[in-house]
């Protein structure tokens, strides 16, 4: 049996033992519901204006998966900005916004963002951890730009990358758990391998 390394264990741990789901999607937004479809569409327009490779991809999903993982999307080029983007008391407000959208599935009438965000996240039974996990992982860039070993920078990477790999496989589906340490290390290998190319 293969040895797994400190950092895939201390991953493993982030990522926890979340139970596989059993249960298919419990409702759909195809149910005649205009402003999630709106919202929906939105989050579809994001996903083709910042990543015409990603859009083009996740045009082979049937049609509510490639709806949910566009909104998966749209979530995390939402919050990558606003670190990007925000002054330092706005970046805080607006996370605090997006981590109170997750643990609560409350936010402003006018976000269709956040409401096709909330609706895949439950509908997909996706763990909320992850997504926390995930702004946490963004906003770590505003404190911290070097590492010094291997296992913090994997811990960096598995926040702003392994954990959407993890949040994709609630969408797309997977079998087992055994899915969780390959979507964990690909998504250590995906940020490794764009920052070097950067």
């Amino acid at each position: 049996m293969e040895m797994q390394a400190r950092w895939e264990n201390q991953l493993l741990a982030l990522a926890g033992n979340v139970p596989h789901p059993s249960t298919r999607p419990f409702f759909s937004y195809w149910a005649g519901d205009a402003s999630l479809r709106k919202a929906y569409a939105r989050a579809e327009e994001i996903t083709a204006e910042h990543s015409k490779s990603f859009y083009l991809a996740s045009q082979l999903l049937p049609e509510e998966k490639r709806s949910a993982i566009r909104a998966l999307y749209a979530f995390c080029r939402t919050v990558d900005d606003i670190v990007d983007e925000d002054t330092a008391d706005e970046r805080d407000a607006h996370l605090d916004y997006w981590r109170g959208i997750v643990q609560s599935a409350s936010f402003s009438d006018d976000d269709p963002v956040a409401a096709a965000w909330t609706d895949t996240l439950a509908r997909y039974h996706i763990p909320r951890h992850y997504a926390l996990q995930l702004i946490d992982g963004v906003n770590r860039d505003m404190t911290q730009t070097r590492y010094q070993t291997f296992d913090e920078l994997a811990t960096y990477c598995y926040g702003v990358a392994s954990t959407v790999g993890l949040m994709s496989m609630y969408i797309v589906g997977f079998e087992s758990n055994d899915a969780v340490p390959y979507a964990i290390k690909l998504g250590v290998a995906c940020k490794m391998t764009i920052s070097c190319a950067m």
